[in-house]
């Protein structure tokens, strides 16, 4: 992480991915749904969650979900991520019925939903344990959890950069229960604020111990810092600076250096920009992700990227690096491989 010969750490990341998924590259046409953008939690990092009294705050009803459920599934989608804010008035059997909705009109799709501070904030308000939330929620169609919340696991940063949002421990705890019962789920990190090379490297080790015990991680993302309009940007003066691509890139490789029991690293090209995700096929990554419609919290932080791609805009990036492009699915099974 403090070397400055990125050429030579990109190479033996790619060296690593080219030996675990060869000339592939992975991604996924997928869609999400943000149900609220209500939030008691007030963390310094986020733009997205407000409060219920703010005027650009929303929950959508149960019938504006029925109605989002009918849309999508006139669209080719596998895969639906659903995620919100921490809205505490909201009752456990919203949660529910809107899953069951979301399958009730699209009984193919894969829904990932939740990360580990909405299940964490959800199974304490329902007075549940964590399993008996998750396994519920898998009654009602879910069938994997999200990788965010992660942020940084270092408790000094985090406490800084996340106040009383679900500790580390905690959030392990989570992804442990959720991967006992076999219901798999990604892992993240959230970089380019105030964290330092031993922090990156310290979150990375843990996420790596965790995966020798559960195998329960498919896949890696890094998100890139947004930092217009949070708390973070106001106290350390990051108004409009963002990450810049030779750290973007390292954070990526060296992640696919650290983490040799990950068989994906997924570049977030809605953070990074799609040029600089095509770079980091370079740099260890084998995974683009998803043709992704309304991401509205890296926009909320600033970011100008547009909500959506084509499917053949990456099918020919990834062509132009000589690999092949792979359209999975959630569980990176091969739907389609255009050679």
């Amino acid at each position: 992480m403090k070397s400055n010969d990125l050429l030579t750490i990109g190479k033996m990341a790619d060296t690593i991915r080219k030996r675990k998924n060869g000339e592939r590259v992975h991604f996924i046409v997928n869609t999400h749904l943000h149900y609220t953008n209500v939030c008691y939690l007030n963390c310094n990092l986020c733009a997205f969650g407000l409060k219920p009294d703010h005027p650009h705050s929303y929950t959508l009803s149960l019938e504006k979900i029925e109605e989002h459920s009918k849309q999508i599934s006139e669209q080719p989608f596998t895969e639906l991520q659903i995620v919100g804010g921490v809205n505490a008035k909201l009752p456990f059997s919203y949660y529910e019925k809107m899953v069951r909705t979301v399958k009730r009109y699209n009984p193919d799709i894969h829904v990932q939903a939740f990360t580990a501070v909405e299940l964490d904030y959800l199974a304490r308000t329902s007075r549940m344990s964590v399993q008996e939330t998750i396994l519920r929620l898998r009654d009602a169609g879910l069938d994997s959890i999200l990788g965010g919340g992660a942020e940084i696991f270092d408790p000094d940063v985090r406490k800084v950069i996340s106040g009383h949002k679900t500790n580390s421990d905690r959030w392990f705890e989570i992804h442990e229960v959720t991967h006992n019962l076999g219901i798999k789920s990604n892992a993240s990190i959230l970089y380019g604020h105030i964290e330092k090379p031993e922090h990156v490297i310290d979150h990375l080790i843990r996420i790596r111990d965790h995966q020798d015990r559960t195998q329960g991680f498919q896949a890696f993302s890094a998100y890139a810092f947004q930092p217009d309009n949070t708390k973070l940007s106001e106290i350390f003066n990051l108004q409009g600076k963002q990450t810049t691509g030779l750290y973007d890139l390292k954070i990526l490789a060296v992640a696919r250096l650290m983490l040799d029991n990950f068989p994906h690293i997924h570049a977030l090209w809605g953070m990074i920009g799609l040029k600089l995700a095509q770079v980091s096929l370079q740099f260890g990554v084998d995974d683009l992700g998803g043709i992704v419609k309304e991401e509205a919290i890296a926009y909320s932080g600033g970011h100008k990227t547009s909500g959506m791609t084509s499917k053949q805009e990456f099918i020919d990036i990834i062509k132009e690096m000589g690999r092949i492009p792979i359209e999975r699915d959630t569980f990176y099974k091969e739907i389609q491989r255009f050679e």
